[in-house]
């Protein structure tokens, strides 16, 4: 059994409003503060050789590109790039531009915008275990032969818990 040492190397409560005005990066005027720069930034960033690849990788996973895009907004935010509102308003120009990577490339991509699709964690997870065995025996892969199989999942009744005790209510 592990024994459980109290720490006493974090943050004491409150300790985040006792810094000193202005030494936080959001907390400096912003670097860019015009949506034209922003946008600029962005698509520069995006052009990336590097940053290409991984989000061709990424895209490919089935992330939505409204989950990157806000990401990449909210990390801009944090460093003190651009504010808050300029960050919304180029939201739309890193969508555009990871978009036309993605077609440039031939890659399938959700854009996070359909209507009745939500982010399914059981598929991402698939998606990525797939492609680890896909990478990791490639080799043996070749020698393997898989039929096609289609896998039927039952759905069990949800069972309702009667809920007892001094707070429960009465039936």
């Amino acid at each position: 059994m592990q024994t459980y040492e109290q720490s006493f190397d974090r943050p004491i409560p409150g300790q985040s409003l006792t810094a000193e005005l202005g030494s936080r990066p959001w907390q400096q005027p912003y670097e860019l503060t015009d949506v034209e720069e922003t946008a600029e930034y962005y698509i520069a960033q995006i052009a990336n050789d590097k940053f290409s690849k991984a989000l061709m990788h990424t895209m490919k996973t089935g992330v939505p590109l409204t989950t990157i895009a806000n990401s990449m907004q909210l990390v801009g935010v944090m460093e003190g790039k651009h504010s808050v509102d300029v960050g919304i308003l180029v939201l739309p120009v890193i969508m555009e531009t990871m978009m036309l990577i993605g077609d440039s490339a031939g890659v399938e991509y959700t854009t996070g915008l359909e209507e009745g699709k939500e982010l399914d964690q059981d598929v991402l997870a698939a998606a990525a275990i797939d492609k680890m065995i896909n990478n990791s025996s490639s080799s043996t892969q070749k020698e393997i032969n898989t039929t096609n199989e289609e896998v039927i999942v039952e759905d069990k009744p949800i069972e309702e818990k009667v809920s007892s005790g001094l707070m429960a209510r009465r039936v």
